[in-house]
């Protein structure tokens, strides 16, 4: 299968393009190359693609496409709020105009990069019921709202020869080539490393549904692959119960995994409004045989190794693998304009 990968010279699409590749699929990346300098470690070998903002894409990048898995985004809340017309410019207009191109060509799978973030305070943090894709959405960021503004279109494109699959990930953790610093469990483990400090800013108390990149990876790779009837114009919740953590959860892990390290609950940003615990279920019973193989306590103790190994610096920490710092970096430089796009 022709795979037309986006964002994959980000943090997510450094990790699922091999596993992509190794399942015998054939795959083109699509990104604009904002994030491809932050490596930690070997540079990833990244597949053949085209250097292009996805507000540009044109019919030509999806021609002879069999699937798109559409990962690129301004990828996190504070990016959001920093430039909110410009996340629903590329996170929802792009996205939808993407998809469009893609069904006019003939795709007959579009797998959608969504996240739990969309149901933001719908609760489930105090009570035993857990958050299913039928839940009422209530995203409370401008990243969040935009993902939910692109299922509901894609929902509206979805047809016999179009299937859209909404793929609602989890907090991703874990370690990429093409690092992350500033996702929950990613900037415990760094901050802990080098302050030996496991700082907490919130009181603790919010509830997070975290997943490891390589699960993503492998479930948008048993998706693109499901039978149609299973997955068609449906949403999953990717991630494992046993990862519905509190804040205080994990920073109690991560002590665990850097040995020292002394957990520093401030509270100075009090409690946050988007707290829930997630089911998981609809997925494993839309792909029998699969299950989230990474737990908290496993990737603590991976992002520890690898901090260690490939030599974290606290500059690399907070700028090189902070989303916010590298574009305001890139912005103060000169190299991208006030839309984000690269500067001829």
């Amino acid at each position: 299968m022709r795979i037309l990968l986006t964002g994959h010279q980000g943090y997510l699409g450094t990790v699922m393009a091999p596993v992509l590749s190794s399942a015998g699929h054939e795959v083109v990346g699509l990104d604009a190359g904002l994030f491809a300098d932050c490596v930690l470690g070997e540079p990833p070998a990244d597949p053949p693609g085209h250097r292009v903002d996805l507000r540009d894409v044109t019919a030509e990048h999806v021609a002879g496409v069999d699937a798109v898995i559409h990962l690129a985004a301004l990828s996190n809340d504070p990016l959001g709020s920093l430039a909110p017309q410009l996340t629903y410019d590329i996170n929802h207009h792009a996205s939808v105009r993407l998809a469009r191109l893609a069904k006019d060509a003939g795709v007959r799978r579009f797998l959608y990069a969504s996240t739990c973030s969309v149901y933001g305070a719908s609760g489930g943090g105090d009570s035993a019921d857990l958050v299913t894709e039928d839940a009422p959405l209530r995203p409370v960021t401008p990243y969040a709202e935009s993902k939910v503004r692109v299922e509901d279109d894609l929902h509206a494109l979805a047809g016999d020869d179009f299937s859209p699959v909404f793929m609602r990930n989890a907090t991703a953790f874990g370690y990429s080539p093409r690092l992350r610093a500033d996702i929950v469990l990613n900037n415990l483990v760094g901050h802990a490393l080098l302050s030996g400090e496991v700082l907490v800013l919130s009181d603790g108390t919010p509830w997070r549904p975290l997943v490891h990149a390589a699960d993503i990876a492998r479930a948008f790779a048993a998706a693109l692959t499901a039978p149609r009837e299973a997955v068609h114009d449906r949403a999953f919740n990717i991630g494992s119960e046993t990862n519905n953590v509190t804040v205080a959860e994990i920073a109690a892990q991560v002590a665990e995994a850097v040995s020292g390290a002394k957990v520093v609950i401030t509270g100075e940003t009090g409690a946050d409004p988007r707290s829930y615990r997630v089911d998981f279920s609809r997925f494993r019973a839309a792909i029998p045989g699969f299950d989230c193989e990474w737990t908290v306590q496993r990737g603590a103790l991976e992002l520890a190794d690898a901090y260690r190994k490939h030599g974290l610096t606290r500059e690399g920490f907070e700028q090189r693998f902070t989303r916010l710092a590298v574009l305001r970096a890139a912005s103060g430089a000169g190299t991208v304009d006030d839309t984000l796009r690269w500067r001829r």
